[in-house]
């Protein structure tokens, strides 16, 4: 007898894993901790992963934990939030996100906008992120970050 027991389709096996991946992206930078970061970074991101964006390129998952972590050191309490579900297709993601500061008064301000442009390995992993801003922060001049 044949089993006809519905079986998700390939296609949509990896979009359910590319979302959980997309999740634990968000986390990490929205980790408060090292370790948190640590522990997120192995297994979000491919050992050789490049993050492309106006400010430079990043190689590996410490040199992103280094930016995050200067970044917040020079910001204060931020929040990464995405403003829309990502769309995910083969093995590519959009995200679009926003940057909260913490005002320190209970409330956040937004920072700054922008898209993630994600490719992920063949292992679900991310391999490359490209990220535009859709709105700068005031003042940014990319000239000043090369």
């Amino acid at each position: 007898m044949t089993d006809t027991t519905a079986q998700p389709a390939t296609g949509e096996a990896a979009a359910a894993g590319h979302a959980e991946q997309l999740d634990r992206y968000i986390s990490f930078w929205n980790a408060d901790t090292e370790t948190e970061q640590h522990r997120l970074a192995a297994a979000v991101f491919a050992d050789d992963v490049e993050y492309r964006a106006l400010i430079g390129v990043l190689t590996g998952p410490q040199a992103l934990i280094d930016f995050r972590n200067r970044f917040t050191g020079h910001m204060g309490d931020v929040a990464l939030r995405l403003r829309e579900q990502p769309q995910v297709h083969h093995d590519r993601a959009r995200l679009r996100w926003e940057i909260l500061i913490d005002n320190g008064v209970g409330d956040s301000t937004s920072f700054a906008t922008g898209t993630d442009v994600i490719q992920l390995d063949e292992d679900g992993r991310i391999g490359s992120i490209t990220v535009f801003l859709d709105r700068a922060p005031d003042g940014f001049t990319p000239e000043t970050h090369h």
